[in-house]
């Protein structure tokens, strides 16, 4: 998608969908963007009973409600290490996202939505930011090698006790044979001290 006209940030692709990002390098403290919207009072009850996942809570008694499409800053999505967080105006209802790091051209740009939010909307699905992704491919990569290492020592295990029955089974040939072998050598005995004994020769074999 292309740039926004004088701003830093175009919006995006992104692994969630769609997402906010950097088009020029934004220095670290910068005020990237307003996130802004019709305020709601939670007094009123129409109001307060209004549900979306773009409401802005700012006090106990005004939300933003920033699902309007003027609102660009709520293509912004969480991450939980962020390059940029949400600057918070609660006397002047006003939310800045600001950031906290140096961020790059092609970037995207990314606040920690809060425990909340993370709570209602993230942990059911999972969280899908970079820094959990790299967790889950971790965590995956781990699987694999606690699965392969598991699969070789079963293998060697078997080969073992494979190894152990062709040598028992060897044993028991040689046993088999050296036993015919001495019966064989026995008979053979006798019969040659009975041809002896024919000859008319006493010979105790």
């Amino acid at each position: 998608m292309p740039a926004i006209p004088n701003k830093p940030y175009r919006i995006g692709r992104s692994r969630t969908g769609l997402g906010l990002f950097a088009t020029k390098p934004i220095k670290k403290g910068t005020r990237i963007i307003r996130y802004f919207g019709p305020l709601l009072d939670s007094k009123k009850e129409d109001e307060d009973a209004i549900e979306n996942k773009y409401l802005f809570e700012l006090t106990n008694r005004w939300t933003i409600d920033g699902s309007i499409r003027e609102n660009v800053a709520r293509y912004i999505n969480h991450a939980c290490r962020p390059n940029a967080e949400s600057d918070v105006k609660p006397r002047k209802r006003k939310v800045y996202i600001r950031a906290i790091k140096n961020i790059e051209p092609g970037e995207e740009i990314n606040y920690d939505y809060g425990t909340d939010y993370f709570k209602a909307y993230l942990k059911p699905i999972g969280c899908k930011c970079d820094s959990c992704e790299k967790k889950r491919r971790k965590k995956r990569a781990e699987a694999r090698a606690e699965r392969a290492r598991l699969k070789a020592k079963e293998e060697k295990k078997q080969e073992r006790k494979s190894q152990r029955k062709a040598e028992k089974l060897a044993k028991e040939k040689a046993k088999q044979k050296a036993k015919a072998s001495g019966k064989a050598g026995g008979k053979a005995k006798k019969a040659n001290g009975k041809a002896r004994r024919l000859n008319g020769h006493r010979v105790v074999a």
